[in-house]
C-alpha cells in the first residue's frame, strides 16, 4: 500500500541528495528497502537520470515535476498513492 506520506518522504530525500551532490544526475542505494514495503523491489534510486537510459529495475525521481517513476507493463508509470475504499 503506497501512501502519500511515503512518497513525500522519498521525494524529500531525493531533493536533499541532489542538493548535496550537486550533479546532473545521481544514482544512490535505496535506503528504504527494509522500511517501506513497496520500495523493496528497487535496489537503486536514480535521481534526474533520463528514463530512456535508466535501469528498468530502479526507481527514477524527476525533480522537474517532483515525481517518482517505476517501469511496469513495458512503460514508465508514476508512483501514486493507493486509494482506500470503505
Amino acid at each position: 500500500m503506497v501512501t502519500q506520506q511515503e512518497i513525500d518522504k522519498v521525494i524529500e530525500w531525493c531533493e536533499s541528495v541532489k542538493a548535496e551532490r550537486n550533479r546532473i544526475y545521481v544514482i544512490e542505494r535505496n535506503p528504504w528497502r527494509d522500511e517501506i514495503d513497496w520500495m523493496r523491489r528497487f535496489p537503486l534510486i536514480e535521481i534526474d537520470r533520463p528514463k530512456e537510459v535508466a535501469s528498468k529495475n530502479n526507481l527514477v525521481y524527476d525533480s522537474t515535476v517532483r515525481q517518482l517513476w517505476q517501469f511496469m507493463n513495458m512503460d514508465w508509470r508514476k508512483i501514486e498513492p493507493d486509494i482506500r475504499i470503505g
